[in-house]
């Protein structure tokens, strides 16, 4: 029984280490949308570095209050993972931070532009957009982002695959590793 437990250790150790690294440093998402085409593509695997502005902790419904441990500012044109603000849709996406607070912004035709008469936001609130003009699921659809929606920046997109093809078909040799 105790050489068992030596020889299980270390990968129950790796396994409980992988697991705290995923959820609190790193995930990974499949993209769905052709909204950032062509920098993202339908079916890519993003890498989210959850602690790029900070460690989100609680929420604005639950228990505990919303908060980030070791907070950092959005930049103007990081590229970002969110979850759904208005949970009108399930799921998450990705948009490139275009204004953020403090940033004025008006109404001209189908599109919001600056300068303006618009205050972006009195507190942690961000404009976001998608690249595909065909494809549009932004800001000028649902408003602004809240900070505590943003999930963190997309790292990299460690590989495409069509799923409806068989796994051992279907990826992308020129869409491995690529860092943003």
């Amino acid at each position: 029984m105790r050489k068992a437990l030596k020889v299980l250790a270390p990968f129950i150790v790796a396994a409980a280490i992988l697991f705290l690294f995923k959820g609190l440093v790193y995930s990974m998402y499949v993209l769905e949308g052709r909204g950032l085409q062509p920098e993202f593509m339908k079916g890519d695997r993003i890498l989210v570095n959850r602690w790029s502005y900070g460690l989100r902790t609680g929420s604005e419904e639950g228990l505990f209050r919303y908060g980030r441990l070791l907070k950092s500012e959005v930049k103007r044109g990081d590229i970002i993972a969110v979850e759904d603000p208005h949970k009108s849709m399930k799921g998450m996406y990705v948009f490139r931070c275009k204004h953020i607070p403090g940033d004025t912004i008006t109404y001209k035709g189908a599109k919001y532009v600056v300068p303006g008469l618009f205050c972006c936001a009195n507190e942690n609130y961000y404009w976001l957009e998608d690249l595909n003009p065909n494809d549009t699921i932004d800001s000028n659809l649902f408003g602004y982002v809240g900070e505590s929606h943003i999930i963190g920046r997309v790292f990299m997109v460690l590989y495409n695959h069509n799923d409806s093809l068989p796994f051992y078909k279907g990826y992308d040799k020129d869409r491995l590793f690529l860092l943003k």
